[in-house]
């Protein structure tokens, strides 16, 4: 007689063995259900940074020192490295809001929210009760976000965006609305990133390097809304723990932020168009799942990017695509 993972393996072995002569689709549908046979087998409940029932003054003094000290050097890095370079004015506004589809600004609202989901975990760890540990993670998650937009207020080709800025609350927003209704994250946002083909053709604008062209080019950024489905159901349900269900909203074809230009440095650029894509994908919280110690740090920063998985794609142009593995 076989264990229950004894099963599960055997089963997702007569699933995979006549594979190999299955279409793509095909391929990665039944991949991705034999993976979750196997995820089905791993009991629920992750055991890193779980929540002390006791105020533990050693662990949060190693946090706040840790985190003043990012702070620190995140401000002091980004002046000296970045902001010194262009010159300066009076403190100003920007109205950016019509630029990159606002991509950019979903990205904000991920960020912050991300922030603030660690900060309350590494509160509760620290046996912060859970109200001051919510408004706490929230504010300082805003705290930190707004260092960039005070800087970008006082030079002279940016400004203080407010889209940005209520961007960054919305996100924060999201965290602590969930952690107050329902004491846990039903609904994550999640970001997933690739290189897109544009950032060759304005290099300046969306990146030279690898590293500069995931951050700086908003066409190969997305971001999701990721469902825990089992967070909505009974709580004697069976339904797997770690499956989720995600909407994803990016944007493609931008050589340039409101509009893209025909030519750069007197070289003709080609004509791209424009459009927003929707995404309906499934999703994985894998930190959900009890795994080895070794592996449970990377599970938890990996709640917040988005599992490759089946999906949709529908764009603004009224195209519709299946996506064998959309990230």
């Amino acid at each position: 007689m076989r264990s229950p993972k004894g099963m599960a393996i055997y089963r997702c072995w007569r699933i995979l063995q006549p594979m190999a002569h299955r279409s793509v689709v095909r391929r990665t549908l039944w991949l991705t259900l034999a993976g979750c046979l196997l995820l089905q087998q791993l009991p629920a409940q992750p055991g890193f940074l779980p929540p002390s029932d006791t105020y533990r003054p050693d662990r949060l003094r190693k946090v706040v020192l840790a985190e003043t000290a990012l702070f620190t050097v995140t401000s002091v890095g980004l002046y000296f490295l970045w902001y010194k370079k262009f010159p300066k004015s009076r403190f100003h506004l920007l109205n950016d809001n019509r630029e990159w589809f606002q991509v950019d600004k979903i990205g904000h609202a991920t960020t912050a929210y991300t922030l603030a989901t660690m900060q309350h975990d590494l509160l509760r760890w620290s046996g912060v009760r859970p109200g001051p540990a919510i408004l706490t993670s929230a504010l300082s998650s805003v705290a930190y976000m707004s260092i960039i937009e005070v800087m970008d207020g006082f030079s002279r080709d940016w400004g203080f965006s407010t889209g940005d800025m209520l961007a960054n609350l919305g996100g924060a927003a999201l965290f602590a609305a969930q952690q107050y209704g329902w004491g846990e994250q039903r609904i994550g946002l999640k970001v997933s990133a690739r290189f897109s083909p544009y950032a060759a053709y304005n290099p300046a604008l969306l990146g030279k390097h690898w590293s500069s062209r995931l951050m700086k080019d908003y066409n190969g950024q997305t971001y999701w809304l990721s469902f825990n489905l089992r967070s909505f159901l009974p709580a004697d349900s069976r339904f797997p723990a770690w499956a989720n269900l995600a909407l994803g909203y990016g944007a493609d074809g931008m050589t340039g932020a409101s509009a893209n230009p025909t030519q750069l440095k007197g070289r003709e650029l080609p004509s791209f168009t424009r459009s927003r894509q929707f995404y309906l994908a499934a999703d994985a919280d894998l930190y959900r799942i009890a795994m080895p110690r070794a592996v449970e740090t990377p599970l938890y920063l990996l709640q917040f990017v988005k599992i490759p998985a089946p999906g949709i794609e529908i764009n603004s142009k009224r195209k519709v695509t299946f996506r064998p593995l959309q990230f």
